[in-house]
């Protein structure tokens, strides 16, 4: 297909898949199950760290997590004592267990006894946007940036440098779990950051058609990168829009780059297109 050709394809596929039927059957129904914008965020994040492996069990066991937590999430994080705590041990999906889940609550708790939404948690400090708390890691994180596409024009920061900004204040709190780690990962690694970058986009894009939530204002939709994960990759390569072997952050970069061409504004409305069409097999 040509450009124009290409573009009209996946704007018709964004169409059929950016609506509220889709909301159902993906793990972005856990947080339209909440109204209350901290609710959204916190099992909006549970939801979005624990997308791995198929959709039906990642949905049953957010809601298993959710019970766990007396279906009040920022009530729990911010009002739990140590017997509730005991609620949530032998919590397990894939390699996520009840350590990691209690330093997630820990951080939470801090973050939240400060901030009114988590996405201060992704303003680099340097900004002034945030102006305490913030204990710096024994980890070297002075690296240099990937490529523009990351840049805001509006801001002296883009998603990378608040993704690797996230990753280190996330594990700001007292004795976090090294095991942990591993599951907040960063453009620093050089990860795709697929959980984080799907968590930005529930947060950040809001086009009124009821999927994703819009309840950020600072990060905006043509700062985030498209969520880059087996569907997405496989299809951006099929439509060449990948050429990079590897599938990594640049990999990220590269797709969002050309996504980019199509709709400058909101590129990451693509991913709707290209995860529905992996899923359903279309090419």
């Amino acid at each position: 297909m040509d450009f124009l050709d290409l573009q009209n394809f996946l704007d018709s596929k964004v169409d059929q898949y950016n609506r509220s039927d889709f909301i159902e059957n993906d793990p972005i129904c856990i947080p339209h199950l909440f109204s209350r914008k901290q609710d959204i965020e916190i099992s909006g994040f549970f939801a979005s760290i624990l997308a791995w492996g198929q959709r039906k069990t990642i949905i049953n066991k957010c809601r298993e997590l959710l019970n766990r937590m007396d279906n009040a999430p920022y009530d729990f994080v911010l009002n739990h004592g140590d017997n509730d705590l005991k609620n949530l041990l032998n919590f397990k999906h894939r390699t996520f267990n009840d350590t990691d889940l209690l330093y997630f609550i820990s951080f939470f708790k801090s973050h939240y006894s400060r901030f009114l939404s988590l996405e201060q948690a992704f303003i680099p400090k340097k900004t002034h946007i945030i102006t305490e708390y913030m204990e710096m890691t024994n980890e070297n994180h002075s690296t240099s940036l990937s490529s523009s596409v990351c840049l805001s024009s509006e801001f002296s920061f883009g998603i990378e440098e608040s993704l690797n900004y996230f990753r280190q204040y996330f594990f700001s709190v007292e004795d976090f779990p090294h095991r942990t780690k591993k599951h907040i990962s960063s453009p620093a690694q050089k990860s795709t950051c697929k959980r984080l970058n799907m968590f930005l986009r529930w947060m950040v894009r809001n086009d009124n058609k009821g999927v994703d939530f819009g309840i950020w204002e600072t990060l905006k939709p043509n700062n985030l990168i498209c969520p880059c994960d087996v569907h997405v990759d496989r299809v951006g390569r099929l439509l060449g829009l990948i050429k990079r072997k590897q599938t990594d952050w640049l990999t990220a970069v590269e797709l969002t780059s050309n996504l980019k061409k199509f709709d400058a504004n909101d590129p990451v409305k693509y991913d709707f297109a290209l995860f529905g069409l992996g899923v359903e097999k279309i090419l």
